[in-house]
């Protein structure tokens, strides 16, 4: 054996030992991992069961009995929201997925508690979701040592087939009650861009990806220098906003550039500027609201469209914004521009529900001496306008607009006025 195989020898041995120390730990982790996925779990689905049975006393009977239910379920899910910082919805759903995997698939948990599988378990729960009660077992009995062996995206696959076959009720039963969650969102992104997400039938999400790829390839055929995704960005966002078809782009094939389209946007758009910006000698960012810093270019482009307008100077050190007070129950509309700028979202801890979409909420309630002024006013969406006033819940308005919460377990926490993000 050369001097040179030995040391090649002792490289891949040394190797192979430091990979598998680097493998078994990253099982490992994994393993612990899912065990405390599984206490998750279980506590979520604890916590569900005690605010239904807790429902009748904690909330007011002025409420029906099912609204009673929802209620004490979202105190107890705001609860826990704010207590890890998360967002209300998502320990909602995270509550939903627990019941399923408690109460409907307990071998699930048990092999989730084993640390035998890991996100396979909310994979098996969201298709056990829509499976028959009489199909369920025979469902989990073929898909658990499924997980425990394969991929989370080989499983998905196969559940899905499994649970075709399974289910008593026509696809097309299914697909028609489905249709109904149809919806979009919008996410905003860095740097002045944002996603549109839409959710429908799969015909009509294949219809329109075929018209866009269209529009994009006559484009491109006819010089476009354009890349395809860049060209099926700007089909789709002609097509949504001035009706460019396909079939319109044939008689000039070049589709119009994102800059071109924008005109065609008439909002209604409140945006904030420095005054710097404003004097010509910054180029600090203006706030569009409901998304968040764009360009002055762009702020200037879309204002020009725009049937109503409201331009904010803000102190360019502070950001600081000037309130106006009243002292009258209904609140005047500078008042309410004042606050929804001041807030930005939901003031309750960890909801981002937009200002514009929430609840003008007197702190102190004006039948108890409250005034309307900035002092005591702040948006509270609907959810959470209710919620203050369930039993256990505080809120304190303090000087500058500072929220100080108190949930029903006896913790605090405070919220701001939207500030400047660092």
């Amino acid at each position: 054996m050369t001097e040179t195989t030995a040391t090649a020898i002792r490289v891949g041995d040394e190797y192979a030992a430091r990979l598998v120390e680097f493998s078994d730990e990253w099982a490992e982790i994994h393993r612990q991992q899912a065990v405390l996925d599984a206490r998750k779990a279980r506590l979520l689905a604890r916590s569900a069961a005690y605010a239904d049975a807790l429902a009748d006393s904690v909330v007011p009977a002025v409420f029906p009995p099912a609204e009673r239910l929802a209620l004490s379920r979202r105190s107890t899910c705001a609860a826990l929201a704010m207590a890890t910082r998360a967002p209300e919805q998502t320990v909602q759903r995270a509550t939903n997925d627990a019941e399923r995997l408690v109460n409907d698939a307990p071998t699930v948990l048990a092999s989730l508690e084993a640390g035998s599988i890991s996100t396979h378990a909310k994979t098996i729960t969201d298709q056990l979701r829509d499976v028959p009660t009489e199909g369920r077992a025979v469902f989990l009995a073929k898909v658990l040592p499924v997980a425990e062996q394969t991929t989370d995206a080989e499983l998905r696959r196969r559940a899905r087939v499994l649970r075709e076959r399974l289910h008593p009720e026509s696809i097309t039963a299914r697909a028609k009650r489905s249709e109904a969650d149809r919806r979009v969102e919008f996410e905003p992104a860095a740097d002045g861009m944002a996603w549109v997400h839409l959710f429908t039938t799969a015909p009509i999400a294949q219809g329109i990806i075929g018209r866009v790829e269209a529009a994009a390839a006559e484009s491109r055929n006819a010089g476009d220098t354009r890349t395809c995704g860049q060209l099926q960005a700007d089909a789709l966002a002609a097509l949504a906003l001035t009706g460019v078809t396909p079939e319109d782009v044939m008689s000039s094939p070049v589709l119009p550039h994102p800059i071109e389209v924008q005109e065609h946007i008439t909002p209604t758009v409140q945006i904030t500027v420095p005054a710097l910006t404003v004097a010509g000698v910054s180029d600090a960012p203006a706030t569009l609201d409901g998304y968040g810093p764009i360009d002055p270019e762009t702020a200037a482009r879309i204002a020009v469209n725009a049937p109503s307008f409201t331009r904010i100077l803000v102190q360019p050190e502070t950001g600081a914004i000037l309130s106006v007070g009243r002292n009258q129950y209904r609140v005047p509309a500078d008042l309410q521009r004042a606050v929804r700028l001041r807030d930005g979202t939901c003031r309750a801890p960890g909801c981002g529900r937009r200002a514009r979409a929430c609840d003008l909420d007197h702190s102190v309630a004006w039948d108890d001496g409250g005034t309307t002024d900035v002092g005591n006013l702040a948006c509270l969406c609907r959810h959470h306008h209710r919620m203050k006033h369930l039993p256990g819940w505080n809120l304190d308005h303090g000087p500058g607009g500072v929220l100080d919460w108190t949930t029903p377990d006896g913790k605090h926490y405070r919220t701001e006025p939207d500030p400047a993000p660092f």
